[in-house]
């Protein structure tokens, strides 16, 4: 399928004045709107091979989260899933006030959801009509769990070094993380990505995390630290939701995965051999299709879309 042409890019302003880069594809009054989120230090351009398969006939809404991509740096104190939340709520109650909804999220982006479920019970019990959490956690994500699949003490160092990184983050003063991500290249092909990786999904990957906010980078891992919510999800068992995993993932492994679709025993787990972290990128056709399983939900088939509007109640 050809990716859309039509991109209404905007900007959006949050309560706290912070202005969100926004991409918004497919016809305006579309029975169903699937809103993506990406994942820490990356853009909405994660979502770019994903769109490239979904039905023309949808809404697609898309931001960089603050702190990422084009979207202002994150305030003091405010670079939180938390806080990305309510990002997200108002965006959804200004630009989609109306009509069903899938929510698609990545990593950090699926936790946002999460803390959406738990503020906002509302919007799933009236308006979320499915749920995909790709390559996530619900929590267990503290510095002295992050060792990347690395032995012993090779895992301990691992430890060491991010605590060191996270110093140098708090008070680096630009704009950006790096100038030139091409440096970064091994290093995020090893650490988000499986087996076979294109190299042009990689150089994509190393410059999205280039371009992130470093002081908006090192605080969003102090929340990711913080993010327990296996037991605040309640909202979400309400809603079809697929939980989707690589087996090569070094950042939220596959115990993740399985703990999570066990905190919500009607979602459908899905496990990818060979992938690593970015399953957007890696199985962007299996991640689509599984979206598309989500909107059949509420948007059938092609017989039934034939002069169907969902947005009338009628």
């Amino acid at each position: 399928m050809a990716v859309r042409t039509l991109d209404r890019s905007s900007v959006f302003t949050t309560s706290d004045g912070v202005r969100l880069h926004v991409s918004d594809t497919g016809p305006d009054a579309a029975p169903v709107t699937v809103v993506f989120l990406h994942g820490w230090t990356l853009d909405l351009a994660t979502w770019d091979t994903v769109c490239g398969q979904l039905d023309e006939g949808l809404r697609l809404l898309r931001f960089d989260l603050r702190g990422h991509g084009r979207s202002q740096p994150a305030p003091p104190e405010t670079a939180t899933i938390e806080r990305c939340a309510l990002d997200l709520a108002e965006l959804i109650d200004e630009r989609v006030p109306t009509g069903p909804i899938v929510l698609a999220g990545h990593s950090m982006g699926a936790m946002t959801i999460m803390a959406l479920a738990e503020g906002r019970a509302d919007l799933f019990a009236e308006r979320i009509a499915g749920v995909a959490l790709v390559a996530t956690s619900g929590g267990g994500l503290g510095l002295s769990r992050a060792t990347f699949g690395l032995p012993g003490p090779l895992g301990k160092a691992s430890t060491s070094v991010q605590r060191g990184l996270q110093r140098w983050l708090a008070g680096n003063e630009h704009s950006r993380l790096l100038r030139d991500s091409r440096t970064m290249r091994p290093g995020v092909r090893w650490l988000l990505f499986g087996k076979r990786a294109r190299r042009a999904d990689v150089a994509a990957t190393a410059e999205s995390l280039a371009c992130c906010h470093p002081r908006s980078m090192g605080q969003f891992r102090e929340s990711l630290a913080t993010h327990e919510r296996l037991e605040r999800i309640e909202a979400l068992r309400s809603v079809p939701t697929v939980v989707l995993a690589g087996l090569s993932d070094r950042l939220t492994p596959y115990p993740h995965a399985r703990r999570l679709a066990r905190a919500l025993p009607e979602a459908e787990l899905l496990v990818h051999a060979d992938a690593g972290h970015m399953l957007p990128l890696e199985r962007g056709d299996a991640v689509a299709a599984r979206i598309s399983d989500l909107v059949r939900r509420v948007w059938p088939d092609e017989s039934a879309r034939a002069g169907t509007d969902l947005n009338d109640p009628t």
